[in-house]
């Protein structure tokens, strides 16, 4: 039996009980939390801030999202912090649809000069099957119809 590293009364667990699995993520381009990583890199690697973000921007544009936004915040270059937003294509703030259409990850980049917060939002396509987007219409969505034909001429 294993216990509890850090006695904080937590109940010993068998060996053998936990199972963890892991799975590919089915599409990179509208996952939020690996496009984070991917900038995290990119910074880390010495590739130049509003270069980084805007390869993430058409990646994940590319890949069928409705919308993009990467926000670099902290000492990006030179002593004083600042934010730098950029963004494409339609984004959604507010309503019960962010909950379904919204994807948002922040990491935050150990630099030499000090940490820098990184936070990327993708705005889902609609997908019917619930694989490549989200599963429920946008409230506002308007299907129009093919008028039917007359069937008393």
């Amino acid at each position: 039996q294993l216990a509890c590293p850090l006695d904080l009364g937590c109940h010993s667990v068998k060996e053998g009980a936990v199972e963890l699995y892991a799975e590919r993520v089915a599409s990179r381009g509208l996952s939020a939390m690996v496009q984070a990583e991917s900038l995290k890199f990119k910074l880390l690697s010495g590739l130049a801030v509003r270069k980084a973000c805007y390869g993430i921007l058409r990646f994940v544009m590319e890949s069928g999202a409705k919308g993009c936004e990467c926000v670099v915040s902290g000492k990006v270059r030179g002593q004083r912090a600042q934010g730098m937003k950029f963004r494409d294509g339609y984004m959604i703030h507010s309503g019960n649809p962010t909950k379904h259409y919204i994807d948002q990850a922040s990491r935050h980049v150990y630099m030499r000069a000090g940490i820098v917060g990184v936070t990327v939002k993708i705005m889902l396509p609609y997908d019917p099957t619930g694989k490549a987007g989200a599963k429920i219409p946008q409230p506002d969505f308007v299907q129009v119809y093919e008028p039917k034909e007359d069937l008393t001429a």
